[in-house]
């Protein structure tokens, strides 16, 4: 079965940093377009970043452009997503996405000082 397996959150100071992986098994990754979406409390699942299967086209929130990275292993099966300058706005449950039908558990994200 289809298993996504985020990691990485925390709690970090406005300004700092934080990397979030997804390790991905149960399909044919290295075809996959993968995503990270954020939902902070009250609010409406949103997305913030996408990857292509082989990892040249990527998208972006406007709110995160310049920002966060999204990047890919495919040998690894993973897909990282590293967030720079962040800022309390940022502060949601991060969910990883496989091929817009698979979710994973989510990982919290807190920015606060």
């Amino acid at each position: 079965q289809v298993q996504l397996v985020e990691s990485g959150g925390g709690l970090v100071q406005p300004g700092g940093s934080l990397r979030l992986s997804c390790a991905a098994s149960g399909f044919t990754f290295n075809s996959a377009a993968m995503s990270w979406y954020r939902q902070a409390p009250g609010q409406e699942r949103e997305l913030v970043a996408r990857i292509g299967s082989t990892g040249g086209s990527t998208l972006y929130a406007t709110s995160v452009k310049g920002r966060f990275t999204i990047s890919r292993d495919n040998a690894k099966n993973t897909v990282y997503l590293r967030m720079n300058n962040l800022k309390p706005e940022d502060t949601a449950v991060y969910y990883c996405n496989a091929k817009l039908i698979y979710w994973g558990q989510g990982t919290q994200v807190t920015v606060s000082s």
